[in-house]
């Protein structure tokens, strides 16, 4: 089934291309009825995301409450996060930085030759700032943040939440019990909304072809290309440091996580895969527990895809203005970047406000964020997908480290049974029960 849904999703990208260029040819730029089509059309990815929005904030919140209830021992939940976090610095420091040396050989930008208006673009950076950051991490309500999907909210809450039932030991049972039947209730209700994710993508496809044509990856394409090939090169970077730890098993991953990578690509957004990533993760022999904790850390904290294209979109806009960064202020945009751009999963259009701020700082001209807007979509795509293999590798990457893979199941099969994690011969000997 799932390898069906593979095909109607790749199906779906194809009639999408089709249909939105023919909407394209068939009215004149700028006519009332092409923009109305391709406003309806954009209605199917609207809903499908809506509906992949309604389950994230439950899920993240039941999978964390149910693993660090489980774990047992206090002390693994202090070692998983350091080890997960140790992963994310790391790779966003690689993310950024390769970035930076990708656009400075590639040089996309030379040779625009544009000259500043002193227009500032639509995106406000004045709340982007650290401060603003932080309170924004620690939820008012949590309530507020699950209706608002504020991932890294929601897992700070979480986390108290299962800290304590942890604690007060049976007497919160029933509440762990509720929060695994939660958790399998929200895997099952994703699998019926997969089912809609071929016309989603249709959708998405279709509605941005026909308003602004097939043409644009030609006239935007060595910006295109060339972001395209520094997110290869990352790739590549990223699975080859997660095979030092997995070996010949992470060509295997990559075979399990094939759908939510496509579903994350094909829509442009890495939230819609989250919820299938979990699923196809629980197939790969990664414990509901580490998982559930260490997947939404990663959504909030290692976004190396959104990392890359920070830096890199950045010093495109400076060869496009022909302004020359030195080596020395490019070090410090990697520094603040670094620290700006784990604001990225809790802000709107996140990764172009990052952009603006840094702007900002270096004296670049904000009104560049227009020249990458109108492929942002294609290059948000690649991504999207970029952060759905960093979060994967880290996250297998973790559960090898503490020595706790499980047997991996088919990852065609239909919808998964509640994971068992009984963890394999590992280092540290944990006593772990199983979830349920």
């Amino acid at each position: 089934m799932a390898q069906r849904l593979t095909i109607y999703i790749l199906v779906g990208m194809l009639l999408g291309l089709a249909a939105g260029a023919a909407l394209n040819l068939s009215y004149p730029a700028g006519d009332p009825m092409q923009a109305k089509l391709a406003d309806l059309l954009k209605l199917l990815p609207e809903v499908f995301l809506r509906l992949i929005k309604m389950i994230v904030a439950p899920l993240v919140l039941a999978t964390i409450v149910t693993g660090i209830a489980s774990m047992g021992d206090s002390s693994a939940l202090g070692r998983i996060g350091g080890r997960a976090l140790a992963w994310f610095i790391t790779f966003s420091f690689i993310s950024i930085a390769l970035g930076l040396v990708m656009v400075n050989l590639l040089q996309p930008g030379v040779g625009l030759a544009l000259e500043p208006t002193g227009e500032l673009g639509e995106l406000a950076t004045g709340d982007f700032t650290f401060r603003h950051f932080v309170l924004s991490v620690f939820p008012a309500s949590p309530i507020e943040a699950m209706a608002k999907n504020d991932i890294l909210q929601v897992l700070v809450f979480a986390l108290f939440l299962g800290i304590a039932l942890s604690a007060i030991g049976e007497r919160g049972a029933p509440l762990v019990r509720g929060a695994e039947a939660l958790a399998q209730a929200m895997l099952t209700i994703t699998g019926y909304v997969m089912k809609f994710a071929p016309f989603a993508v249709f959708g998405a496809i279709g509605s941005v072809v026909a308003v602004r044509g097939l043409s644009i990856l030609i006239t935007y394409g060595k910006l295109v290309g060339s972001f395209y090939l520094a997110m290869l090169v990352l790739w590549v970077v990223i699975l080859s440091a997660g095979s030092l730890f997995l070996g010949r098993r992470i060509f295997t991953l990559i075979r399990y996580i094939r759908e939510p990578l496509l579903l994350a690509y094909s829509t442009a957004t890495s939230e819609a895969a989250l919820p299938k990533l979990f699923e196809q993760l629980d197939r790969f022999g990664v414990p509901r527990r580490v998982s559930g904790f260490v997947l939404p850390l990663g959504y909030s904290f290692n976004l190396d895809g959104s990392m890359i294209y920070t830096s890199f979109a950045a010093v495109f806009i400076a060869q496009a203005y022909g302004i020359h960064l030195s080596a020395s202020s490019q070090i410090v945009m990697l520094l603040t970047l670094m620290v700006t751009s784990k604001g990225i999963a809790g802000v709107p259009r996140a990764s172009l406000v990052v952009i603006a701020a840094a702007l900002n700082q270096f004296g670049l001209p904000v009104e560049g964020i227009a020249l990458v807007l109108g492929v942002d979509h294609f290059l948000d795509m690649g991504r999207s997908a970029t952060n759905v293999v960093g979060n994967a590798v880290a996250t297998s990457v973790v559960t090898k480290w503490e020595g706790m893979f499980q047997p991996p199941r088919d990852p065609d099969a239909g919808p998964p049974e509640p994971p068992h994690d009984t963890p394999e011969h590992g280092r540290h000997g944990l006593n772990l029960a199983p979830d349920q």
